[in-house]
């Protein structure tokens, strides 16, 4: 009893105090006194690459992938914008993975042109916090658009005198608006858990930004709720959406094969050609790097090449392959340019 009653009072006087260190002695087992420090560092030091000549002009190439990403997704969303034609359920999902390409990348390139080419590496905790919650976040609302986007496909050919009714614009809505509470939810559940760890082993973090990984293994207390809220997040936001994407099509497979006709088959399959493309880059490399990283040591370099390049090639690229690969975009683009003209 008397024990519990001195770790209430550890824990009454740490939180109304802020004191990070606390005196507590316990005369039942120990006529010595022990300190116990919670370590919170004012800053973390993102370290980069390790021992590589000449990094900067790979962080040259990613400024230049961020500047087509930007140049790509607002040219994207101003052809929904300003076209009525796009002005249906499915391009609202459309605008939205646009914008989530634009945020999430917005969140990580700027800074790490600010860190590694100006050499302003040390972040303080609370904008390292920041700035881990906005990438996973918004790197969740890509994953989840696409499996949006691959339930829009499947009711359009599963279901095609169904698809006004069931795909609607207040529907889609109300299923982004969903979309963005669960991933607000998990992923300031797990940012928050930081805040309940110890960083005493390293203020250094082993990436090229904020990382979830190589922060919540710096602690010195238990870390296991962190590294098993990092796999629920992962599943639940990343490898669920990839199986309903696999289901999916495997279902849009079997109606396909029932067609009869070669050509209406194809003209059905090309309107998917573009999202599976979509989720083959987005997906492969993410599960490839995680897959890999299980099953052997991965140098550090190696992963952060790897994730860097998984979280910037596909915003870039997923404005190009809607406009390239979609003919009522195409279409738009066409009927704007001879408005303007």
């Amino acid at each position: 009893t008397c024990s519990a009653y001195l770790i209430l009072v550890a824990v009454f006087h740490f939180f109304i105090t802020g004191n990070t260190t606390i005196q507590t002695t316990d005369s039942l087992y120990s006529n010595s006194s022990e300190n116990v420090t919670f370590v919170r560092p004012a800053t973390f030091f993102i370290n980069g690459f390790f021992n590589i000549p000449h990094a900067k002009y790979y962080y040259v190439f990613l400024s230049l992938m961020y500047a087509v990403t930007v140049l790509g997704n607002s040219f994207i969303m101003c052809v929904i914008y300003l076209a009525r034609r796009l002005h249906t359920a499915k391009y609202i999902a459309v605008f939205h993975l646009a914008l989530s390409d634009l945020c999430g990348s917005s969140a990580l390139i700027p800074k790490l042109i600010d860190m590694f080419l100006f050499e302003h590496q040390d972040i303080s905790y609370e904008a390292c916090l920041a700035n881990m919650f906005f990438v996973f976040h918004f790197m969740n609302m890509q994953s989840l658009t696409l499996l949006v986007l691959a339930y829009d496909r499947l009711v359009a050919i599963c279901f095609p005198l169904r698809y006004h009714v069931v795909v609607t614009k207040p529907a889609m809505f109300l299923i982004i608006g969903v979309m963005w509470i669960l991933s607000v939810t998990f992923i300031a559940l797990l940012v928050g858990l930081i805040t309940r760890l110890s960083i005493c082993r390293s203020n250094v973090v082993n990436s090229y930004f904020c990382d979830h990984g190589p922060i919540y293994r710096l602690a010195c207390n238990d870390n296991t709720i962190n590294s098993i809220m990092a796999n629920i997040c992962f599943g639940l936001l990343v490898c669920m959406p990839l199986i309903l994407i696999i289901i999916s099509y495997f279902c849009i497979a079997l109606v396909l094969l029932k067609i009869a006709h070669g050509a209406d088959r194809i003209k059905a399959m090309k309107t998917c050609t573009s999202h599976f493309m979509l989720v083959a880059i987005f997906y492969v490399p993410l599960l490839g790097i995680n897959v890999a990283a299980l099953a052997t040591f991965i140098h550090p370099n190696a992963r952060i090449i790897n994730n860097s390049l998984t979280q910037t090639i596909p915003p870039m690229l997923n404005p190009i392959i809607y406009t390239l690969k979609t003919e009522e975009v195409m279409q738009s683009i066409k009927e704007l340019y001879k408005r303007r003209k």
